[in-house]
């Protein structure tokens, strides 16, 4: 009986039950580094902070929950008022006062409709640039849990999926647009803030590095990394200068950056050939590769033939092929060794229809030739200078042109003149049939002046190549008369065929018929 009584008594609700009435409908953190929303009060003001950060009046009755499936950061339904300055607090509220000021820029707006909250906004940025002011000048540690809530900050405002739509539709000529063409990020106003917020951050003197990678950590690396793929140019700019802060201070994140940075490569060489952020990325791996120790570890060389030279292939490399370009010479002037391996791999994925893509390999061989020794250059000459053949006469003059700037180069000129008893033999048709009947006067005139440094140089070995240029061209002349006369001794043939043929039907066709024109006389007189 008494515990009926009981039973009807209604319970005192639990502060587990409280809490997350206060919480529900605030902001989650996006990502890896999901923070749950601090669940303090403020006392002094008669205010409870939901998990936005947004101040809201105390009441009894819980916030509205979300919808089903609603996912990342929510507006809180309440007053979204600015906070107190900092130089409107003293020096010991101020530590308090940043993390107010945090969790309140955890509230993420919709800048699709640039009139919706635009007071709300404006009062964002401007709490963001107080944050900014204040991170620059601060003079102690941060603790860890200001480094949470900073994480949680930028984790909230950054780290987004790009819609796929676009990306369905964008083909591989959408890399050739314009820059004006490209999309911007309507939500940059705050986003600048809150990069400019990051980069401070992680460059402070008051960061410690060892205690900041348990908050920025792998998963938070990877976010960034993912981020890359915006198509803001301004985004991409942030991210590759934070990038490289964070690598040169986390010594610990080094060895899983390259290596998703590498997994990146091959999904984009391989699988997508679409992403926005490979010149970005090429440009800090540029300056990562000229800081490797030498000798370079086996690590490293397998990144560049697994992972650079095979960045050649896609179709849209003139987007980062300067950058490409850069960190390829870092390693032969780092490996003179790797020389060989780099020419190789530029001969495999050497453009055959695509002009403008072979001027830019020749520009870059030449880069890797001017840092070549020439024991490697022996190794890789036969090939290198076959294709160069190829070059000189290609019917593009750009191409045949740029081939010949080749020997516009002293150290490339030196290599070849130590060689000139094989690469000559090689190139010296195609040179002299640029001489002889190339369209282009430039090119002829470029022909004639390397011509000339041959001669000048071994005049002996130019006269055999000539004599032998002279001889092949004669036996081709032959060969060429023969397969004339060959094919005209068979048409003969097949026309006198053609004529005895008809003959024999003309005369079975009259003997089949003579024959059955008599047959019925035959059967008439019997």
């Amino acid at each position: 009986m008494i515990k009926q009584i009981l039973g009807r008594i209604p319970r005192k609700p639990s502060k587990s039950s409280q809490n997350d009435a206060y919480n529900d409908g605030g902001v989650n953190g996006i990502g890896p580094n999901s923070i749950n929303s601090s669940k303090s009060s403020n006392s002094g003001s008669g205010n409870s902070r939901t998990s936005n950060g947004v101040l809201a009046p105390l009441s009894s009755k819980p916030s509205q929950s979300k919808k089903p499936g609603q996912v990342g950061p929510l507006l809180f339904s309440g007053a979204y008022e600015a906070l107190p300055s900092f130089r409107d607090v003293p020096s010991a509220e101020k530590q308090g006062l940043f993390i107010k000021k945090l969790n309140m820029c955890c509230v993420v707006f919709d800048f699709n409709d640039p009139w919706k909250n635009v007071k709300e906004k404006d009062v964002k940025r401007q709490t963001l640039l107080e944050l900014v002011d204040y991170i620059s000048s601060v003079n102690s540690k941060f603790n860890e849990v200001t480094m949470q809530e900073i994480t949680k900050m930028v984790a909230t405002n950054l780290f987004r999926t790009f819609p796929s739509l676009s990306h369905e539709k964008k083909a591989l000529e959408s890399y050739d647009q314009d820059e004006e063409d490209q999309m911007l990020e309507p939500a940059w106003s705050h986003l600048q803030v809150v990069y400019e917020f990051l980069l401070r951050f992680v460059a402070s003197p008051e960061t410690d590095a060892k205690l900041a990678k348990r908050y920025i950590d792998q998963a938070f690396v990877l976010k960034l990394l993912d981020l890359f793929d915006s198509e803001d140019q301004r985004e991409r700019e942030y991210l590759k200068t934070i990038l490289h802060r964070v690598y040169g201070k986390f010594m610990v994140h080094r060895p899983f950056i390259r290596k998703a940075i590498n997994n990146i490569f091959f999904w984009f060489i391989f699988e997508t050939q679409k992403h926005n952020g490979i010149a970005e990325m090429l440009e800090i791996l540029g300056s990562i590769i000229n800081g490797f120790a030498l000798p370079l570890k086996e690590e490293h060389k397998l990144f560049l033939v697994r992972a650079l030279i095979p960045l050649h292939k896609p179709k849209c490399v003139s987007m980062y092929h300067q950058q490409l370009s850069y960190c390829i010479t870092q390693f032969v002037e780092k490996d003179g060794k790797l020389s060989d391996t780099v020419i190789r791999g530029l001969l495999k994925y050497w453009p055959i229809t695509n002009s403008s893509k072979e001027v830019m390999f020749l520009g870059e061989l030449e880069e890797v030739l001017e840092a070549t020794q020439p024991s490697e250059f022996q190794r890789c000459m036969v090939p290198l200078f076959r294709q160069i053949g190829h070059c000189l006469s290609s019917s593009h003059f750009q191409v045949a042109e740029r081939a010949l700037f080749l020997w516009n180069n002293d150290h490339i000129r030196t290599l070849i003149t130590q060689n000139r008893q094989v690469i000559l033999p090689i190139i010296f048709p195609a040179m002299e049939e640029n001489a002889r009947s190339h369209w282009n006067q430039a090119v002829r005139s470029l022909t004639l002046n390397v011509r000339k440094i041959f001669s000048d140089i071994d005049q002996e070995l130019f006269d055999e190549c000539l004599a032998t240029f002279q001889e092949d061209e004669t036996k081709e002349k032959e060969t060429q008369e023969k397969r004339e006369s060959t094919w005209k001794r068979l048409e003969a043939v097949a026309s006198s065929k053609s004529l005895n043929n008809e003959a024999d039907l003309v005369s079975r066709f009259a003997s089949n018929a003579i024959s059955t024109s008599q047959k019925p006389r035959t059967t008439s007189g019997s």
